[in-house]
């Protein structure tokens, strides 16, 4: 399975990230390495209750979530807007997991959950993730797609003078400079 990712900038944006380049999140396993990967649950929260209820409950918030931010990106309605807007809200109303203070094996303190993490509460903690993107114009403003050739990744853009193309530096900007430089070798190759 190729790794899932983590670098768009937001939990709702990598929830969008893994249908691509094929489907990520069709089984409990991949969807539990997902919950725990963008943090949403600490690192070594059981989550041997989920069930196969919770993929398909996943999946259909992407739509939604997607139909949302890709509606901004084109500044208008990708099909489906007001029904899509009205589930994320809907989902967000769920309490998210509430978490706590612990002490660590080190006597530190660490976070973790107070009791195992219901999937309305995971759902609503990525629904309010998007609501708060959508809802912030500074936030908003920087959401861009990638510039890679067939890449649907939509990330927020945060660096310095906003100027990031590619949703990953080491993917699909590796393989424009490596396609630039092919490009390159053939005009040079064909005189």
């Amino acid at each position: 399975m190729d790794e899932l990712r983590f670098d768009a900038g937001r939990v709702c944006l990598d929830l969008l990230a893994t249908a691509h380049p094929f489907e990520r999140l069709d089984a409990v396993g991949p969807l539990g390495v997902w919950i725990r990967g963008c943090g949403l649950v600490p690192p070594g929260t059981p989550l041997a209750h989920a069930d196969g209820t919770w993929p398909p409950a996943f999946r259909e918030l992407r739509r939604d979530v997607g139909r949302l931010v890709h509606g901004w990106l084109v500044r208008g309605d990708a099909g489906g807007y007001d029904l899509a807007l009205a589930r994320v809200n809907d989902v967000a109303r769920a309490a998210p997991p509430t978490p706590r203070a612990v002490r660590g094996e080190d006597g530190a303190l660490v976070r973790a959950l107070d009791g195992p993490p219901e999937c309305a509460a995971l759902l609503a903690a990525v629904a309010r993730d998007a609501v708060e993107l959508l809802t912030d114009p500074v936030v908003r403003a920087g959401l861009r797609q990638c510039a890679g050739d067939n890449c649907p990744i939509v990330y927020v853009d945060t660096s310095r003078g906003h100027r990031r193309r590619w949703c990953s530096s080491e993917v699909c900007g590796n393989r424009e400079r490596v396609a630039r430089h092919r490009r390159r070798a053939a005009a040079l190759a064909r005189g």
